[in-house]
């Protein structure tokens, strides 16, 4: 092994499949049951978040920077799903487990961009309830649509650019061993662990990654509803208290659906069986984007109202 890295270090090519399998449900009992569930999940997640495009697109009074967020919110979700749902179906589904290097590699970096803005979005929006519950006075100066703009493309760079960099780094490996990846699909961390050459860049990164899209982004999320707790201990009446806390509950929504499940598979991780992990994963990757845009219309005033008109419902 150790003449093998060395001449890997030489320039010698890289040993790189063909193709890889991708394992994830295998063995699982009555698992076609759950593909319909998925084509349901896609289907709902596909139709809510272009009804809430359409929505803030065509209400004027929606294009206010709290709702430049949640159109991208939708719009990643939208691509998110697509990205992930209609390979994983045929994957699974019509047993299509063999997927090209290439692709195997692109379906990574779509997959992990969007996931990683699903995080992001979520970051903007915990700052602008901030901002919004903590200087009022001042929301409109701080918080414009150049600032939320700047915000939500400063976030697709830096998702863009660090999944780039672990693409790059994936294809300095070389995969002389196995070529399955125990994954629903082509997970970085699996993907780096098959190579049987220096791995330690790709290692080091994942954990960088791991800081960069899920740590970092809940530790300012759990900050700033602390500080808004603060803020809203101060206010006068209980009523007052209800009516700005009540402007949070969708977007804790968001984030409790985003990240407690995450946060249980991790936790629980050396317990949980292999196909057990695998299900609790895919679940997490592919009920936000379809739940995102059901709470937002059935917990957002605005949105409701908007529905409404569109659909001609009186309220």
């Amino acid at each position: 092994m150790n003449l093998f890295n060395s001449a890997l270090g030489k320039n010698i090519t890289f040993v790189r499949p063909a193709y890889f399998i991708i394992s994830g449900f295998s063995g699982i009992p009555n698992i076609k049951y759950y593909y319909v569930f998925l084509c349901f999940v896609y289907i709902v997640s596909v139709l809510g978040n272009t009804v809430v495009m359409a929505v803030i697109y065509l209400d004027h009074n929606l294009r206010t920077p709290k709702y430049i967020a949640v159109f991208n919110l939708a719009f990643v979700d939208l691509l998110g799903s697509s990205a992930l749902m209609p390979k994983l179906l045929d994957i699974f589904l019509f047993n299509h487990r063999y997927i090209s290097y290439n692709d195997c590699l692109t379906f990574f970096f779509f997959s992990y961009t969007f996931l990683s803005m699903q995080v992001f979005n979520l970051v903007a929006l915990s700052y602008d309830r901030l901002i919004a519950i903590m200087h009022p006075l001042h929301y409109q100066v701080k918080v414009t649509h150049g600032f939320m703009l700047s915000l939500i493309a400063s976030f697709w760079l830096l998702a863009i650019i660090a999944i780039l960099v672990a693409v790059g780094l994936l294809t300095r490996l070389s995969f002389c061993r196995s070529i399955v990846i125990n994954s629903y699909f082509c997970d970085h961390g699996q993907i780096y662990r098959l190579a049987c050459n220096d791995n330690t860049p790709s290692y080091i990164l994942a954990k960088f990654l791991i800081a960069l899209f899920f740590m970092f982004p809940l530790l300012f999320i759990v900050l700033s509803y602390v500080c808004i707790g603060y803020a809203l201990s101060k206010v006068a009446t209980s009523q007052e208290r209800y009516k700005a806390f009540k402007t949070c509950t969708a977007h804790l929504s968001l984030v409790t659906i985003h990240f407690i499940p995450l946060l249980v598979t991790f936790t629980m991780s050396s317990g949980i069986h292999p196909n057990t992990r695998i299900i609790n994963l895919s679940l997490a990757s592919v009920f936000p984007p379809m739940l995102n845009p059901i709470i937002y219309v059935l917990q957002t005033q605005e949105i409701k109202v908007t529905v409404k008109k569109l659909f001609k419902v009186k309220s």
